[in-house]
């Protein structure tokens, strides 16, 4: 029967052996070998760049910054995560534009009055929805009929003979108006 007394200063990383020699009671001189197993917390970190929010381990943020969650790892330790997060917020914008006729945007022709939204990509990757205000003016179409002897002048011509003659014009609203 032997007491072994000993003390020992490490800074253990995972697993270390250490040979211990000690004086028992009795005088006498013992070895041996101790094995210690430290459990050690961890940690990790990673990054992430989301739109308008981001939703991690059921906890929602919704602005940029470093955000720590702890867990608890395969060893039974505390585990602490760092999440470095950026967020790029979506755009919105209207734009109000007067057309005669029809007017063609993102791909599509539009012949009536109307708001009308697409979602296109922002620079940051986020979405860009764009509101169309669109007012429609249509050109206007008009004949006057114009009985005259020998010539008639209109629009800057002079007409000398009996027919249909065209001029173009432009309406209150902005568009054309033709005239027969």
């Amino acid at each position: 029967d032997q007491t072994v007394g000993a003390s020992i200063t490490a800074t253990p990383t995972t697993t270390t052996t250490y040979t211990v020699t000690g004086v028992g009671s009795n005088g006498c001189t013992g070895s041996g070998e101790v094995v210690i197993t430290v459990n050690l917390p961890t940690s990790s970190e990673f990054t992430e760049i989301a739109c308008d929010s981001y939703t991690w381990n059921g906890t929602t943020y919704d602005h940029t910054g470093d955000f720590t969650q702890t867990f608890i790892n395969a060893n039974g330790c505390d585990s602490v995560v760092t999440l470095h997060l950026t967020i790029n917020n979506s755009q919105t914008n209207t734009v109000e534009v007067s057309a005669c006729d029809s007017y063609e945007w993102a791909g599509e022709t539009y012949t009536e009055t109307g708001e009308y939204n697409h979602t296109f990509t922002a620079g940051n990757g986020c979405d860009s929805v764009v509101t169309l205000r669109l007012t429609i003016n249509n050109s206007q179409t008009n004949t006057v009929e114009v009985t005259a002897c020998e010539s008639y002048e209109w629009n800057g011509n002079i007409y000398t003979e009996t027919g249909e003659y065209n001029g173009t014009f432009t309406a209150a609203n902005g568009c054309d108006s033709i005239v027969t």
